[in-house]
């Protein structure tokens, strides 16, 4: 059984007052050069409204989410707010957006794979979603990690990057498949599974929802793979924006030093990811 937390990049992460650990993917010590964004008359930032808590429209029908809230205070740090607008878009028709010169930036979450990567220019992965087990509370064996779960029952969704991960790196586990969340959930708090294994994101929702009624808790982790996962979550711009790229690559780096990402990580993850 692997029980090793695998990072995407070089990590630094910090605890906040409250204990929450604060991911970081920019090293402290490094200081990104600013371009000059004098050419960019405007910096339109695309993103979806079917993506919470990333983006979303909230109850008064506003665009609101952890990505709308990063966009304008790496628009603050670039001292370019006036200039910059986001939108939102279908999903189908963000990249044409890029592509056709409608927007400067696309901040949803795209993946990071060759395709795309031969098609736009990426800044440095600013949050990664890991993987995480949930465990019922009462059903403790006292050991705080997935060395735990040997022989185990472990509920995970089917035919998703996370079964195929469960499978690599927990084969000790006994996985059982689910086609539906929710399907989980109750074989979890039924105790007809012993654990389950999924998106750390949507499991720490859950966990804090009235529907969990304080049954569980996190075990062990958190656990990345790029091989499963992904390199995490980035924004992307058209290749001949590279200036664009490093200024928010600059301006990300100077967010984690003085704060204001912490405070943004916090204020949309209030359970944490890690």
């Amino acid at each position: 059984m692997c029980a090793l937390v695998v990072f995407l990049a070089a990590v630094f992460p910090a605890a906040s007052a409250d204990g929450l650990i604060v991911p970081n993917y920019m090293d402290p010590r490094e200081r990104v050069p600013l371009p000059d964004l004098a050419p960019y008359s405007r910096i339109r930032f695309v993103t979806t409204v079917d993506f919470p808590p990333f983006s979303f429209l909230d109850q008064t029908g506003h665009l609101a989410g952890f990505h709308i809230d990063l966009a304008r205070a790496i628009c603050e740090e670039l001292d370019v707010l006036p200039r910059c607008q986001i939108q939102a878009l279908p999903w189908g028709e963000l990249e044409g957006a890029l592509e056709k010169g409608q927007a400067e930036a696309l901040i949803s979450g795209l993946a990071i794979t060759a395709e795309s990567r031969s098609k736009y220019r990426f800044t440095r992965a600013y949050l990664a979603l890991p993987a995480r087990f949930v465990l019922a509370g009462e059903a403790s064996s006292g050991e705080d990690s997935a060395v735990a779960l040997g022989g185990q029952r472990v509920g995970v969704l089917e035919s998703t990057a996370h079964e195929v991960m469960l499978r690599d790196w927990f084969s000790e586990t006994r996985p059982v498949t689910f086609t539906r969340t929710e399907w989980m959930f109750d074989a979890l708090k039924a105790g007809n599974i012993d654990a389950v294994f999924g998106d750390g994101l949507q499991l720490s929702f859950w966990l804090s929802s009235r529907s969990a009624e304080n049954c569980c808790r996190f075990l062990g982790g958190p656990f990345f793979s790029q091989a499963h996962l992904g390199e995490g979550l980035a924004i992307a711009v058209r290749p001949r924006n590279t200036s664009l790229a490093k200024a928010f690559d600059h301006a990300l780096a100077a967010l984690n030093r003085n704060g204001r990402f912490t405070e943004l990580y916090l204020r949309w993850f209030p359970n944490g990811l890690y």
